[in-house]
């Protein structure tokens, strides 16, 4: 039987959204309304692919705004969470993004907030590239919102305490030559000793994620550096927002 990675347990864990309870959730609403707009027109009813759902929150804001959607996620405790909002244009599966999903489907696939590169082999996140491009129409857009690489070696902060509800976490984050890392001790009162994940993503430039996704046939159309599209700079910009479209290979 295969080890379960860290990502299984981690985000499969109820301490997960406590330890992330205070994302503002309106900014990230507020982000996804501007990038609707970004990709204007993006026509009523387009069918749209949430890769890594979580509980399903900007899931739900997209098919408020008049879009199918589907979202997908590996954890179950999460896609329990989202399936309370499915409805006629709102669907949820419990799924891993490194195997394939539905084919030749999609007008748009979204994969937010860092949700990638979370594999142990190159492979893996290789094949996650694939179930994106897959799903998608030819013609159709992957938006992936990624940590920028550089800008994050230079802003870590390196140790940092939480507490919510009585739950303390301590966090000591670090990287190297190929991974951030974020080890996230848990002590609770609940709890007969404390709890230890350890977070791990993968050092991925632009240059690197052009050469994943163009093996895959998606070719980058634009890259913004923040939350308002703003300019992609190598070393000052804290986001790597990559929009790529599905092309079809010569001779295909």
């Amino acid at each position: 039987m295969a080890a379960v990675e860290w990502f299984e347990k981690w985000f499969d864990s109820p301490y997960y959204p406590v330890l992330y309870h205070q994302r503002d959730e309106a900014e990230a609403d507020a982000f996804v309304d501007r990038l609707i707009n970004h990709l204007d027109p993006l026509p009523a009813g387009s069918r749209l692919l949430d890769i890594a759902c979580g509980r399903g929150r900007h899931a739900q804001h997209l098919a408020s705004k008049g879009f199918d959607v589907t979202g997908i996620d590996l954890s179950p405790r999460s896609i329990e969470a989202a399936q309370q909002y499915a409805s006629d244009t709102l669907h949820f599966y419990l799924h891993d993004m490194r195997l394939p999903f539905w084919v030749n489907y999609f007008d748009y696939a979204f994969n937010f907030f860092t949700s990638f590169g979370y594999f142990r082999t190159e492979r893996e996140n290789y094949n996650a590239i694939r179930t994106m491009a897959n799903a998608l129409k030819p013609g159709g857009t992957l938006v992936i919102d990624y940590l920028n690489t550089h800008y994050t070696e230079d802003n870590l902060q390196y140790t940092q305490e939480e507490e919510y509800r009585g739950v303390k976490f301590y966090i000591t984050k670090w990287f190297d030559e190929t991974h951030f890392h974020k080890k996230i001790e848990i002590m609770d009162e609940q709890l007969s000793e404390p709890l230890v994940f350890t977070e791990q993503v993968a050092k991925y430039s632009l240059g690197d994620m052009t050469d994943m996704l163009a093996f895959h046939n998606l070719q980058v159309q634009e890259v913004y550096g923040d939350y308002f599209f703003g300019h992609y700079d190598v070393k000052k910009s804290p986001r790597m927002i990559v929009l790529a479209k599905k092309f079809l290979p010569p001779n295909s």
